[in-house]
């Protein structure tokens, strides 16, 4: 694979156990376990109960299911959809691995990217005919580098609200049994093939299994393996989901797994500063812009918020101030559940003219309104910006709004190689025998570091992967053969 670190065997001085099953007692059995219960173990769980009757066990080890996906605007990339097609869209899955590929230089692995495009709409016509999930086609604005409208977004543009779907779906299918406050602790091998998982808070059981998937997601929340693999963003705040630890990734890499990218993350530049409210990306993708407190642009925002919010870590005192204008409020307020809550915690502040309102977030009021000028200029004549910026612009005019924002790190992008079933493959390339891995937990389809992170390559291989281990999990129980 492109891009892999042969490298990084020694991910962390003590993985998680491994334990052979000669050395444990099976106290109860399973057919599928799932550990973790975020947008990859749902929607995993649920692909499973399409194809087999057989029991299917979701291990959550916190009291809330959704991981990083509930933190997400929920928003689902996919090519090809109906969805697409009624808004007058067509697109084929080779422009969206085009997007995706060209975003990180071609360094992830394009077979991958093609496969998980190429499946792309089945998930999304699988998520709404058979599932009745609520997604709906966001054609207002484009993140960057998209170059058509694909994202199909629950309600409210949040993560939570899908979560919360697919929960409750999980919740009614009679083979699906959650439990939440139950970790998984080791996994079950016999041999070179994962034969269940030791698993519990205080009490723990053997769980048999005859498939297991790791949904366990990255490593962000993990401090020593993010200053091991990502250690220029190590010092920003972390603003993903707490089970974040790499658990997943060290099982794997105990029983030879092959990992890669493991210096890939997902970073955001605007996290507000003072409340932790993450203000949308959108209000920069329907033109406001960023400056720091010497009231200058230090970077293009077009580029993307994960790759931007290393310049915003690098600017004094780690703050930048995020500049935008009433028409962009009114057109966020309602829309996103995100923008919503920034509002409701304070995190803005409107004046009728830029100078007061720079005086008030703390940047330099002259030298902002000169930036605000030049960058208003560059608009009406259709020219590139002070840092390049041409797209995804828009004119801004009095009252304007602001706030103080951070970069932070959101999560993780390198894990266990899997193959176009989500099966974890071996460093000579075969499968570790009944063990799938999706999410962070996977190797994702950034390349390497932050830069080559395109919008919704996170739920890409969070559901993507999701679909497709539940899918062949649960055939394989049934005997029947997906290869």
């Amino acid at each position: 694979m492109a891009g892999s670190e042969l490298g990084e065997r020694t991910i962390d001085e003590s993985p998680p156990e491994v334990v052979s099953s000669d050395d444990v007692s099976i106290d109860v059995e399973t057919d599928v376990l799932i550990a973790g219960g975020g947008g990859t173990g749902l929607v995993a769980a649920l692909a499973a109960a399409d194809r087999t009757d057989g029991t299917i066990t979701v291990l959550e080890k916190s009291d809330r299911l959704g991981g990083n996906t509930s933190l997400s605007t929920g928003m689902i990339p996919a090519a090809g959809t109906r969805l697409q097609r009624e808004a007058g869209i067509e697109e084929t899955p080779a422009d969206m691995a085009r997007d995706i590929l060209e975003k990180n230089d071609y360094q992830a692995d394009e077979a991958m990217v093609e496969h998980l495009c190429a499946e792309s709409k089945h998930l999304i016509h699988w998520l709404i005919d058979e599932w009745d999930i609520t997604l709906n086609l966001v054609d207002d604005f484009r993140y960057p580098r998209h170059s058509t409208y694909r994202m199909h977004a629950p309600a409210g543009r949040n993560g939570e609200n899908l979560i919360a779907e697919l929960g409750e779906r999980i919740e009614s299918t009679p083979n699906i049994e959650l439990l939440r406050n139950t970790p998984v602790r080791k996994l079950v091998a016999d041999g070179d093939a994962v034969v269940g998982a030791v698993a519990g808070e205080t009490h723990t059981e053997v769980i048999g299994a005859k498939k297991v998937i790791l949904a366990t997601d990255g490593f962000a929340g993990n401090r020593r393996m993010v200053e091991q693999h990502c250690g220029e963003i190590s010092e920003a705040l972390y603003f993903g989901s707490d089970g974040n630890t790499g658990d997943g990734i060290r099982w794997g890499s105990a029983l030879d797994a092959e990992i890669a990218y493991m210096d890939a993350y997902q970073g955001h530049a605007t996290v507000v500063h003072g409340t932790g409210a993450l203000s949308t990306y959108a209000v920069i993708m329907n033109g406001g812009f960023l400056v720091n407190e010497d009231g200058e642009r230090f970077g293009n925002e077009a580029k993307g918020y994960s790759a931007l919010a290393h310049d915003v870590v690098a600017q004094p005192g780690g703050i930048a101030y995020e500049i935008f204008d009433q028409r962009i409020y009114e057109k966020l307020e309602g829309e996103f559940d995100d923008f919503d809550e920034a509002v409701e915690l304070g995190s803005y502040t409107s004046a009728p003219n830029i100078e007061s309102l720079a005086e008030t977030l703390g940047c330099d009021p002259e030298d902002t309104a000169s930036t605000l000028e030049a960058y208003n200029e560059a608009v009406r004549e259709g020219e590139p910006d002070s840092v390049g910026r041409l797209d995804s612009r828009h004119e801004l005019e009095s009252p304007f709004y602001g706030t103080a924002v951070v970069g932070a790190l959101f999560h993780t992008q390198g894990g266990l190689e899997v193959d176009e079933h989500a099966r974890v493959r071996k460093t000579d390339g075969t499968p570790v025998g009944n063990l799938y891995a999706g999410g962070g937990t996977a190797a994702g389809i950034s390349g390497h570091g932050p830069g080559g992170y395109l919008s919704g390559n996170g739920l890409t291989t969070a559901l993507g992967f999701g679909r497709l281990a539940g899918r062949h999990a649960g055939a394989a129980i049934e005997g029947e053969d997906l290869s």
